[in-house]
């Protein structure tokens, strides 16, 4: 080397001087080796991967020729260099060959840098981030070759000027090109700046400034939030992911053929014997059998394909583990540096003679390990959270999909709550998991290397504190299970007070009738104040770990040091070794608590996995029995078909074999249970199949029996994805009978329908969905009875214009499955259906001349039926089916639970939703359809008022009020505030006194050594030390149980207020809000002020104390510090200012876009069957895979962020720690080890404090959110008191006379009036018919007369009293309505009949026998107390709608109103509710809102309404003589005269 350069290459003497410096030669070999070699190296890599990411080249950019040109000078500069050199060697040997090799190697660089950003044009990332490092090596290399130089120059200014001045020039040029490469060149094709971003941006995340600055300046809205790059786009997550999982699901199955092959070796199976049908078929038979097909479903479907989706998740996101488990390394390394720096700095200032630059390197060393520390780690974070963000998209995509194509049979055995769960539980829980995955082993490494640096410091006596600190880790354990435990306990309580609350909010209309209100209250605040309890003794033990956790450094340090010094006389603490072991204990601390997390969560993802692993291994739905063909003569033929349900059950359908040709309506007849609509699942290929096949030519459409209604307008539903076609739309609408309901709804087909068509009639519903299937022009339609919900005459004319021989679907195939038997004479074909076969098959008029089974039940009915009823009638022999209990086991329905409803008559079947849809109850239409006359065309894209049914979710802006922070204070109470917050700077002033305690105690090293250290005084030293950590232990326990009782006691008033207020709402409130609104509050909300928000304040408390009292005691040592303090606080609130209020709107934006992802899987979920016949399975997919990717662009967005404010927080921290170690340098002559010692140890930790400050304000300022959430419903306008100071006498109404005057009413402020003046007098026990067409107001009567409505003009008396005076409780409980819904709650059937406890057991069964329920309840093993299910799923409607008849007896009121509830009953309940009713109710006023002419035929009166007017009011037979309104009405009725009713 000494001959390459003609100099020393090295020599130690250089650097024994104050100004040291290294050797020239050194300078030019080494170091400029070391970036030449980098470059080298990776450059085929390099070169390989532009080669392989190219795509089009794009434009040249001035920034592009900007870099060329600069490396072009360099070019040019080393030719010039070499140039020299070549005229300076004149022959004569001196000069050294190193001044030709580097020209020479920098000639190649250049050429080869010139090369890779010319390449680099034809990527998307422009910048390289390997010339990017190639640079800073460069230039930090080259500083000391420039110092040289410049420090020779100064002395002899003649040596070497031109090369020197070559060398500065390109110096300066490589800091310019060091300089651009920082800036990000953007790219046209991408709008994610992240894919462009520099390789120093990217570190630094100042890519994703601009969107801080933005959210800063206003609120982020959707819009603003950049996309996700292409390959973590769900489309393209999912292409990896699938191929690996089809190829491990492979594997697994065939691991599992084999398990069970092994299995039936060693035992043959016990079969279970099949369901006998003729058991007698009670509530508890069924109940039986339903336990029994459980046992036999869990037996059968234990074992499936295990221990194969973690293996396709790490095949598919292998690379991403990959790197981060490298920075991951680098970054554990790093950290075990800080401390040797912190002890030689320490040995520095102690020791006077060493000279400062030692000092200067190593702050500046300290800095560099520190900040490549801080960007490693953030770049883990970063690549860890998207990592699991991909795996939760992944698992998200994967069960959506899998949804799509799975067997019924497998679908069963999940409710539809279930499988939301596997999306949004399990899901959530591997991405929290994937996020952690390196720390099992980082933690690992991490105890290793900290004993093995502490085992350095202080010998054996570390295995006290590390024993101490181990010792926690199980009573930490130990705490964590029991408050889980705890948890557990208050999820169920939670469970069950939400159960009520969507069950109060579900029936509240049946609560304000019957002023039932203040009993549900207290149901819900019992379990409120068993949740509370819970909560305070969680909050216990929180506490008391809190306490452990802070109690542990302090009692680890004591300890140590306790033994350090005691063991051994000659072992003095001095400053290197006690606050090196501080900040190596500090590290340990971390690791300690995360391993346990780690492994908890990751025992939780397990199981997680293997639920998804289930429901992935589940068989697919098998269509193979389905034949479609393009060339065949039939349109649709069963050859020899069989299928089923379950195939441990007997055959749903059997032996079918039936023929139907192009264009021909064929009717589908039968009883309930035949197996009609399994007939039609069958097409579908929903069913298991046994054998045969069915060939079908041309594509289908279909119309459920349950109608499915998206959530969206009424026009999406109709155009189902379809090109919106007018002439054709319009025609459509038309022929289904849907203008009229058009011009009622508000905005007409614009008309935001709510989620599973709540705000929609039963009839509507039917219709959009017929609408629906007709638009969609198939070859085959399969109706499955459209016609069961809509009215007598709207059956006709959609009989007439779209399914009859001249509808509109004439010269289709079309299989109608229908009751309405008046419709038979003129379909081509009918088929007669019974259990599970065809009975009979032929053209109406063949069928009754074979006398057959058809013949005979048309017989039957004939006696039965008024013209009017046919439409709505079941024709079968329900009435011989005792009582009409359980139809024939042969069609399984949907589920278990649902077999109880189909006893009733298909009618209720449409209108009951099956026990799988949500709580909600059908509202009315009348109630939830705010009539609305249209006013003429109506501008297209106006939004008309009140077609908005429902607000879209009010989603606070900018930054949450002081007044909310202030009102959970006060909730909470100052006193206590006051108090907590003094008791926790009393810990801070603790903290501050032991550290400056134990940089004394180290100062004692150097005043004595080992024999002359008295004990006395080392006995003081460990015995005050003590004191002091276990005062910072103490009042940290006391501030903090003081808070969990106060923050307790703030949640208890919240959801006190809450829950009265909302309880004493209008009924406008719950129409115009979704009842999931609602919950939420409950829920999501409530749960945050309990759990989240008092820990949150805690540790925000505790941080901000910390940090200040850091800074005090840097200050103390160095006071020159607080100059500092002032610039570097500036820049900590400035970017904590500008992070806050992008954070916060990203959370919300995230909550916001990811409620429709669940809510459109579970609308998924329950349309399948529509969605599969319609084969729209690619269009929803896609739906939800935009939907999830909208979601994930906010996640992704709110991760970055949170890295963007970790990296600007950490480099804050590291400038703290920066400055304190050069204060300590420049002042070294002032200071001790020591003080050193103490201001840099507690330096080193400020960091992680900073970012969790940030990080806590940001979570406070998140969940406070609830609160203002809360407070907007406790602000909820209230409807007028329950109680006022006029309180009617104890018996009125004694007589019974209602008297309308002039009165007028609206639903909503911006509707129009619905009753619009109305004047009428109903005498004492008069009986009174209200009729009219829908939307002609007669059911707002009735909500008028209990106040639901509230008067817009005009009075309503009631024995001379005016109602509005009186409070609503004493008005609703002096009057009975037997309601449209039978709505039932859950709980015993005795509160469901009196939830006040006020009758006697003895009133309650008289009461029973009235309504014709006593044998039945007398039969039930509980009697009185026998459960009923939410929404009384274990009754039938018949029965559901006899109790609601007994609550009225037990009220016994002198005014009934009975909105006319026989539409969902069989005939005989409803003779038998006619006849109680008249026989008990004789000597009452009873006003009936009929829907059915027949029914008030023999009223006193009967008022006819229209359009919100009175028209016609007298008895019947003055109007049936009178050729008004009510004349035509009875005429389409086919009613003559009065006598023309009785049955």
């Amino acid at each position: 080397m000494e001959n390459f350069c003609n100099s020393t290459f090295w020599n130690s003497s250089y650097l024994n001087t104050p100004e040291a410096d290294l050797p020239l030669c050194f300078e030019q070999t080494v170091l400029v080796w070391i970036p030449l070699g980098f470059l080298w190296l990776l450059a085929p890599w390099q070169l390989f991967h532009v080669y392989r990411s190219r795509t089009k080249r794009s434009s040249i950019t001035k920034f592009y020729l900007a870099k060329q040109v600069l490396v072009g000078s360099l070019l040019i500069l080393a030719a010039i260099e070499l140039a020299f050199v070549l005229t300076e060697d004149s022959g004569q040997a001196t000069i050294p060959p190193v001044r030709y090799t580097n020209p020479i190697l920098y000639l190649c660089t250049w050429l080869l840098v010139l090369l890779v950003q010319h390449l680099r044009q034809s990527c998307i990332q422009k910048n390289s981030w390997y010339l990017s490092l190639f640079w800073i090596l460069s230039v930090l290399c080259g500083t000391f070759q420039f110092q040289t130089m410049l420090r020779a120059l100064i002395q002899d200014s003649k040596s070497n000027m031109v090369y020197s001045c070559l060398y500065f020039v390109s110096y300066g040029f490589q800091i310019l090109i060091l300089i651009l490469s920082a800036f990000s060149e953007s790219s046209d094709s991408s709008h994610n700046p992240s894919s462009t971003a520099s390789f120093l941006s990217s570190i630094a995340f100042s890519w994703y400034d601009s969107m801080v600055l933005k959210g800063y300046k206003k609120s982020l809205t959707l819009e603003d939030v950049w996309d996700v790059d292409e390959d973590t786009k769900t489309t393209s997550l999912m292409r990896r992911f699938e191929v690996f999982m089809t190829r491990e699901l492979q594997k697994a199955k065939r691991a599992l053929q084999r398990r069970q092959q092994k299995n039936s070796r060693q035992k043959s199976r016990a079969t279970l014997p099949g369901l006998d049908k003729n058991q007698s078929q009670s509530q508890d038979v069924l109940v039986l059998e339903e336990a029994k097909k459980k046992r036999k479903k869990s037996e059968t479907t234990k074992d499936f394909p295990k221990s194969w989706l973690v293996k396709a998740l790490f095949k598919t996101f292998y690379a991403v583990l990959l790197k981060s488990f490298i920075t991951k390394l680098v970054h554990d390394i790093l950290l075990f540096l800080s401390p040797q720096l912190l002890k030689f700095l320490i040995a520095f200032v102690s020791d006077k003679d060493t000279y400062p630059w030692v000092g200067y390197l190593c702050a500046i060393l300290l800095f560099a390990v520190t900040l490549v520390q801080s960007f490693c780690l953030q770049y883990y974070f970063q690549m860890c959270f998207m990592l699991g963000m991909s795996v939760r998209t992944t698992i998200m995509a994967s069960v959506y999909k899998k949804t799509l194509t799975l067997s019924n049979l497998a679908r069963k055995q999940y409710t539809v709550g279930e499988t939301v769960n596997l999306m949004s539980v399990d899901a959530q829980k591997l991405m929290d998991v994937t996020s952690f995955i390196h720390l099992v082993w980082s933690s690992a490494l991490q105890i290793c290397l900290s004993i093995f640096f502490l085992w350095r410091e202080l010998g054996p006596s570390v295995f006290a504190g590390v024993g101490v600190m181990i010792l926690l880790v199980p009573v930490n354990g130990i705490l964590a299970t029991k408050s889980r435990n705890i948890q557990a306990k208050n999820m169920k309580n939670k469970d069950k007070r939400l159960k009520i609350m969507n069950e109060i909010l579900s029936g509240i209309k049946i609560l304000k009738y019957f002023a039932w209100e203040p009993s549900f209250k207290d149901q819900v605040s019992n379990i409120r104040t068993k949740e509370l309890k819970n909560l305070l003794s969680f909050g216990q033990l929180q506490t008391i770990m809190i306490f452990l956790l802070q109690l542990a450094p302090i009692l680890v340090c004591v300890v140590t040091f306790s033994v350090y010094v005691l063991v051994d006389s000659n072992n003095i603490l001095d400053a290197e070794k006690a606050f090196t072991s501080i900040t190596l204990f500090n590290i340990l601390r971390f690791p300690l608590t995360m391993l346990p997390m780690v492994i908890s969560a990751m025992l939780q993802a397990s199981v997680s996995v293997e639920r998804l692993e289930k429901y992935f291994g589940g068989d697919d739905l098998d269509t193979s029995a389905i034949r479609h063909v393009s060339n065949f003569d039939k349109a649709v033929q069963f050859s020899d078909a069989s299928f089923t349900w379950d195939r441990s059950l007997e055959t749903t359908i059997r032996d079918v074999n039936l023929d139907i040709m192009p264009g021909q309506l064929v009717a589908v007849v039968g009883t309930v249970g035949s197996g009609k609509s399994s007939l039609m699942s069958a097409m579908l290929g929903e069913m298991e199949h046994i054998h045969g096949h069915i060939t079908i030519k041309g594509t289908m459409a279909y119309v459920p029996q349950q109608s499915w209604i998206q959530n969206g307008t009424i026009k999406d539903n109709i155009l189902f994805g379809s090109e919106f076609k007018e002439e054709r739309y319009k025609q459509i609408l038309e022929a289904c009978a849907l203008l009229p309901d058009l011009e009622i709804l508000p905005g007409g087909d614009k008309a935001e329908i709510g989620e599973k068509g709540i705000n929609l009639s039963g009839g509507q519903k039917q219709r959009i969905s017929l609408a629906r299937a007709v638009y969609q022009n198939s070859d085959i339609y399969i109706l499955d009875d459209p016609l069961s919900a809509v009215d007598a005459h709207v059956g006709k004319h959609i009989f007439q214009k779209v399914l009859g021989p001249n509808g509109l679907l004439h010269g289709k195939t079309r299989l109608l499955v229908t009751h309405s038997i008046h419709f038979l004479p003129q379909v081509d074909e009918i088929v007669v259906v019974g259990n599970g076969t065809i009975l009979e098959k032929g053209s109406y008029n063949t069928l009754l001349a074979n006398k057959g089974v058809f013949a005979k039940n048309q017989k039957l009915f004939m006696k039965h039926l008024s013209p009017e009823e046919e439409a709505t009638v079941n024709d079968s022999e329900e009435e011989d089916n005792d009582d009409g209990l359980i139809p024939s086991m042969e069609e399984l329905p949907e589920d278990a639970a649902s077999l109880t409803m189909k006893r009733e008559n298909s009618l209720h079947r449409t209108m009951s939703r099956s026990s799988r849809s949500s709580s909600r109850r059908l509202k009315s239409l009348k109630d939830s359809l705010k009539t609305r006359k249209a006013n003429g065309p109506q501008e297209k894209e106006e939004v008309v008022k009140g077609q908005k049914l429902i607000q879209k979710e009010f989603m606070e802006t900018g930054k949450v009020k002081f007044s909310i922070y202030l009102k959970y204070l006060q909730a909470i109470g100052s006193c206590s505030i006051v108090l907590i917050i003094l008791i926790y700077v009393m810990n801070s002033v603790a903290f501050i006194g032991s550290n400056l305690w134990l940089s004394a105690w180290t100062g004692d090293s150097e005043t004595f050594n080992s024999t002359t250290y008295p004990s006395s005084r080392r006995d003081l030293r460990i015995g005050v030390y003590a004191a002091l950590g276990i005062a910072q232990g103490l009042s940290v326990l006391g501030a903090s149980i003081l808070s969990v009782y106060r923050c307790t006691h703030a949640s208890k008033t919240l959801h006190g207020q809450l829950l009265s207020n909302v309880l004493r709402a209008p009924m406008s409130f719950f129409d115009t809000t979704p009842t999931g609104r609602i919950v939420n509050r409950f829920a999501g909300d409530i749960s945050t002020v309990d759990d989240t928000l008092p820990q949150n304040m805690r540790s925000w408390t505790l941080c901000f104390l910390g940090i200040i009292s850091t800074l005090v005691m840097i200050c103390m040592a160095t006071p020159v510090f607080a100059i500092i303090i002032i610039p570097l606080g500036i820049i900590y609130v400035s970017v904590q200012v500008f992070y806050v209020s992008t954070s916060r709107q990203l959370r919300r934006l995230d909550s916001v876009t990811r409620s429709p992802l669940y809510s459109h899987f579970s609308e998924t979920v329950s349309g399948l069957p529509v969605i599969r016949a319609f084969e729209h399975q690619q269009r929803f997919l896609a739906h939800s895979e935009m939907s999830i990717d909208t979601n994930q662009k906010c996640v992704f967005s709110w991760i970055i962020a949170n890295r963007w404010l970790a990296v600007r927080l950490e480099f804050v921290g590291n400038m703290i720690v920066f400055c304190a170690g050069l204060l300590l340098v420049i002042y070294k002559s002032t200071l001790k080890g020591d003080t050193v010692g103490f201001v840099l140890s507690n330096a080193l930790n400020i960091t992680q404090t900073l970012n969790w400050l940030v990080r806590m304000t940001s979570e406070i300022e998140t969940n406070i959110v609830a609160v203002e959430r809360i407070t907007e419903y406790i602000n909820v306008e209230n409807e007028a008191p329950w109680v006022t100071d006029m309180r009617p006498p104890p018996d009125w109404p004694s007589k019974g006379e209602i008297q309308f005057t002039n009165y007028q009413v609206r639903y909503r402020p911006e509707l129009d009036l619905v009753l619009k003046g109305i004047t009428c007098a109903i005498k004492s026990t008069e009986k009174v018919g209200v009729v009219g067409r829908t939307g002609a107001g007669k059911s707002s009567l009735t909500n008028c007369l209990f106040r639901i409505l509230e008067a817009a003009g005009g009075q309503i008396t009631i024995d001379g009293i005016d109602i509005a005076s009186l409070g609503l409780h004493d008005l609703r409980g002096k009057l009975t309505i037997i309601p449209q819904d039978p709505i039932l709650f859950s709980g015993s059937l005795r509160m469901n009949l009196d939830p006040f406890n006020t009758y006697s057991d003895e009133e309650i069964w008289k009461v029973l026998e009235l309504a014709h329920l006593k044998s039945f309840v007398a039969g039930l093993t509980l009697g009185l107390s026998h459960e009923v299910a939410e929404g009384g799923d274990n009754l039938s409607i018949g029965q559901r709608q006899l109790l609601c008849l007994g609550r009225a007896l037990l009220r016994k009121s002198k005014i009934l109103i009975l909105d006319e509830a026989t539409a969902a009953v069989d005939l005989e309940t409803d003779q038998l509710i006619q006849t109680t009713i008249q026989n008990e109710f004789s000597q009452c006023t009873v006003l009936t809102i009929a829907h059915r002419l027949h029914t008030i035929m023999d009223s006193d009166k009967i008022m006819v309404l229209d359009n919100g007017k009175i028209v016609q009011y007298g008895s019947p037979e003055e109007l049936l003589a009178d050729p008004g309104p009510f004349y035509f009405m009875a005429k389409e009725a086919g009613i003559e005269n009065v006598t023309d009713t009785a049955l």
